[in-house]
């Protein structure tokens, strides 16, 4: 594969995990309720279902949810009951205001389980994989379902590094959140609204 060809393909990744999303948002609220480790964690768990979607963009896989209406509905419709399981477990932990200290720490690998399923039960991720991995394949280069997956990893890797630095930043701001009482109170309501939204956007039709 072409070095330059490879630049191009992380500039273009590098944008589109900036842009706001269920991913970024995902690890910026986990930080700021959870501290900047768990914002780590849930974001190598985001990550480690890029690789899941990889495989399957790579595999053919994602282009049989493609077709099939009912499985893909079935996915956005696992994927929305996850995150309103997880906007609930928030409402549970937003009743009391809250210190950085008295923050209820969730276990590291709790958190790493979390950002897999939120990821690998997002359809629409899948879809976009399969759409954007391809355009970077070079004719010629060798098999394209390597390439594929090198793509991914790439893509993989670059994600880490982003969403390493946001939790550590959005960690930091949790924590100055949370020095004020009448702010703490609502952190955990504030996920547990985003998670709700998220997942109800997940099934609604597109426009």
């Amino acid at each position: 594969m072409d070095v330059s060809h490879v630049a191009y393909f992380l500039a273009a990744c590098v944008l589109l995990t900036l842009m706001p999303g269920p991913d970024i948002l995902f690890v910026i609220m986990q930080s700021i309720s959870q501290g900047r480790k768990a914002g780590i964690a849930t974001a190598l768990g985001l990550c480690s279902g890029v690789t899941v979607h990889t495989l399957a963009a790579a595999l053919g896989i994602s282009a049989i949810i493609a077709q099939s209406a009912a499985l893909f509905h079935a996915l956005k419709v696992a994927g929305a009951c996850y995150l309103l399981y997880l906007a609930w477990q928030a409402v549970r932990e937003g009743h009391s205001a809250l210190t950085a200290e008295a923050v209820p720490q969730l276990p590291l690998p709790e958190l790493y389980k979390r950002g897999i399923l939120m990821n690998v039960l997002n359809p629409k991720v899948s879809l976009f994989f399969l759409a954007f991995l391809p355009q970077f394949v070079t004719p010629g280069a060798g098999s394209a379902a390597m390439q594929m997956i090198v793509l991914g990893l790439l893509f993989m890797l670059q994600a880490i590094v982003i969403f390493t630095i946001v939790a550590v930043f959005a960690g930091s701001l949790g924590r100055k959140l949370f020095d004020n009482p009448r702010i703490g109170r609502y952190v955990n309501l504030a996920k547990a609204g985003l998670f709700a939204f998220i997942g109800i956007r997940l099934v609604l039709p597109e426009e």
